[in-house]
């Protein structure tokens, strides 16, 4: 398998807050350090996980150029760009300082749900409009829709600049079909932890992972041992860390990974609404989890 630009591990970094609700530099710079030494291949900042829908343009812009600043170049960074108006999203992409920044994440439309060639056509803007590889995320559970396979290989063979997409739709076989169709240099990047695995073994790069930002150096090493065929490794890891990535989504992505970071002294776990703390049960169920994680 060649090398891609986005294989590997991808961390999708959350943002951390501080109990008056502003952006926590201090925590950030900890979280970043601490993904690098656990030896992820690149960061990615403003998803989902980042809680990117709650700040502001320039809480945005702040915490992407401290992201870019501590990591120093160790490790690429992706930054989500995404949205349901186009013509916006374009305007954000053309006024965007993209220096230190290696690739464009961007969601597929939400909410509005348009049609296969309504995705196909906003992607197409993006991808005229992007100075840096572009990749697709579908995750139809929060978006309301799904770019199906043949959207993606359309998209694929019709822009050499969309480069990856990250599967978050669970679909084992739209995924198959695009791991079998794709062009060469198009990668499939897991959106989901617990289906990192059983994706690399169809032909998946990678991950974007949402436990990294607490365990990046096992991630990493399920993903590459996944990469290198050795599987009876990787499993061992997937099973090492399967219940507690049940654990962090049981109540909402970010709540849980917040709450993880919480229970291993990274960060606290504060949030903005309308998103809130785990429940009290789930808080529990993470701890004991993590004192079974060495």
């Amino acid at each position: 398998m060649n090398k891609h630009l986005f294989s590997g591990t991808g961390v999708a970094l959350v943002t951390p807050f501080d109990k008056s609700g502003n952006v926590d530099f201090r925590s950030l710079t900890g979280i970043v350090e601490h993904v690098i030494s656990g030896n992820v291949d690149y960061l990615v900042a403003m998803g989902t996980t980042g809680e990117s829908v709650v700040l502001n343009n320039d809480e945005k812009q702040g915490a992407v150029k401290h992201i870019i600043r501590v990591s120093d170049g160790q490790c690429p960074v992706v930054l989500g760009m995404g949205g349901n108006n186009t013509s916006s999203l374009i305007d954000q992409i053309n006024k965007q300082d993209f220096d230190g920044i290696s690739g464009i994440l961007s969601v597929s439309p939400y909410y509005n749900k348009p049609t296969q060639e309504g995705i196909y056509a906003h992607y197409s803007e993006i991808a005229k409009a992007s100075p840096l590889p572009v990749i697709l995320y579908n995750v139809p559970g929060r978006t309301g829709s799904m770019i199906n396979p043949d959207t993606t290989l359309r998209l694929a063979n019709d822009f050499s600049n969309i480069v990856a997409i990250k599967e978050a739709s669970g679909d084992l076989c739209a995924i198959t079909k695009i791991l079998k169709h794709k062009p060469g240099h198009f990668a499939v990047v897991s959106g989901d932890d617990a289906l990192a695995l059983p994706m690399i073994s169809l032909g998946a790069q990678g991950v974007i992972s949402v436990i990294a930002n607490a365990y990046p150096r096992k991630m990493s090493s399920l993903v590459n041992y996944s990469l290198q065929n050795n599987f009876e490794s990787a499993r061992n890891i997937h099973y090492q860390i399967i219940e507690m990535i049940d654990a962090i989504f049981q109540d909402g992505n970010p709540g849980g990974i917040k709450s993880l970071l919480y229970h291993l002294g990274i960060a606290e776990e504060h949030l903005r609404l309308p998103l809130v703390p785990v429940s009290e049960e789930t808080s529990k169920k993470i701890k004991k989890l993590a004192g079974q994680i060495l």
